[in-house]
């Protein structure tokens, strides 16, 4: 039996590689002898770097840089296998999971730390970045990151807008004297977990707000602003970015990617199955067990389990989902190839006693998982 375990991270908990050891330990203690091959994954969020780092044998370079509220802070980016190219999660210096609950408001939250390793890694010498924009605790727009580089982000009395998506509204130019010199020579591909589009129902502000701290009047100031914010580049850039699916991935940032930067847009799955030959070791597997912290609706719009799903659908390989959480219908989800989801909690329990359990939850759970598994393979077997 070859077995193959394709996690993503539970976020605020665990790792991709910390997931995935846990569901291979619950594996081997019911078959010792399977063949396990474990390749944590990611979509574009937390844990992309790690994921692509244990997949081309590179490294991680530590840099300074700072939180979503301009805090001083060690953080870092990869280097590819290949030497050649840098790999950058924002969730490393913008990231939601770098604040308490109570510092979480999207007024001030501001991406300028994701530019700082920008920089850093454009001086380090790399002209190929890969930048991960999932699991943000800002909606600026990506202003905060165009800061860093060099722009000038101006109000109508030339003083520089202040950070967060409260100030978008006052931005009034954009001034290009400073932009690091750098940026024109450099390729960046964003690897996106969604394909929000910048405004309306569906945008980034109105979708993620609320969880980045936002009030249902901050919502909606945040989402005039960020319509003017859109306005603006559009006026500047000579095209609108608003509609471009992934504009609204972390709050916004992919709009100023492709607008600041002239970024190209992908889904982080994509980039994962492609440098980590996931499809490959799908076909080869007998069945496949993904997780992630929740399974929802939302779960087959581009995230990991959707993408690890419609794989091995190609190939009639089964796919057992884990989550800590699991809401909403999933139709969707089983349509697209997940033979069935299991939630890992034993009984009732509050989140964070979910969240310190977690490794055990997912061993047992898998555990219980395979025991089903031999059961069913016996009773095949007695039928032939």
């Amino acid at each position: 039996m070859r077995i193959l375990i394709a996690p993503d991270s539970f976020k605020e908990c665990l790792t991709a590689i910390q997931v995935a050891t846990a569901i291979s330990e619950g594996i081997r203690h019911v078959v010792p002898e399977a063949e396990v091959i474990s390749i944590p994954v990611a979509d574009g969020g937390e844990g992309t770097v790690d994921a692509l780092i244990a997949a081309t044998g590179g490294k991680i370079i530590i840099t300074p840089s700072v939180d979503a509220l301009n805090r001083p802070i060690h953080s870092f980016f990869g280097i590819l296998g290949d030497g050649k190219t840098a790999v950058i999660e924002m969730a490393a210096a913008s990231g939601i999971e770098l604040l308490t609950l109570e510092e979480r408001n999207p007024f001030i939250t501001s991406t300028f730390g994701t530019g700082l390793l920008i920089k850093a890694a454009m001086e380090a010498g790399f002209t190929q970045i890969i930048l991960a924009i999932g699991g943000s605790a800002t909606n600026d727009g990506g202003a905060g990151m165009a800061q860093a580089l060099g722009f000038g982000l101006l109000d109508k009395n030339r003083k520089s807008i202040n950070p967060g998506g409260g100030s978008l509204g006052e931005l009034h130019s954009i001034e290009y004297s400073h932009v690091h010199p750098l940026l024109q020579k450099v390729k960046i591909t964003v690897a996106s977990d969604v394909r929000n589009p910048l405004l309306g129902p569906c945008g980034a502000t109105r979708v993620y707000g609320h969880q980045k701290g936002a009030t249902s009047e901050m919502v909606e100031t945040l989402e005039l602003n960020m319509a003017h914010f859109a306005r603006i580049l559009h006026q500047e850039f000579k095209k609108d970015i608003s509609e471009i699916p992934g504009a609204g991935a972390a709050g916004g940032l992919g709009a100023g990617l492709m607008a600041f930067c002239q970024a190209g847009m992908g889904l982080g799955f994509e980039l994962i199955n492609k440098l980590t030959h996931l499809e490959d070791h799908i076909q080869q597997a007998s069945m496949v067990l993904t997780a992630e912290g929740k399974i929802d609706s939302q779960t087959a719009f581009g995230k990991t389990i959707s993408g690890v799903a419609q794989l091995a659908k190609k190939y009639h390989v089964p796919v057992i989902a884990l989550a800590g959480i699991v809401k909403d219908d999933l139709t969707e989800l089983y349509n697209q190839g997940v033979t069935t989801v299991f939630a890992i909690g034993n009984g009732p329990m509050n989140l964070m006693e979910s969240k310190a359990r977690a490794e055990e939850l997912l061993s047992s759970t898998s555990e219980r998982i395979m025991r089903i598994v031999i059961c069913q393979s016996k009773n095949n077997q007695a039928m032939n």
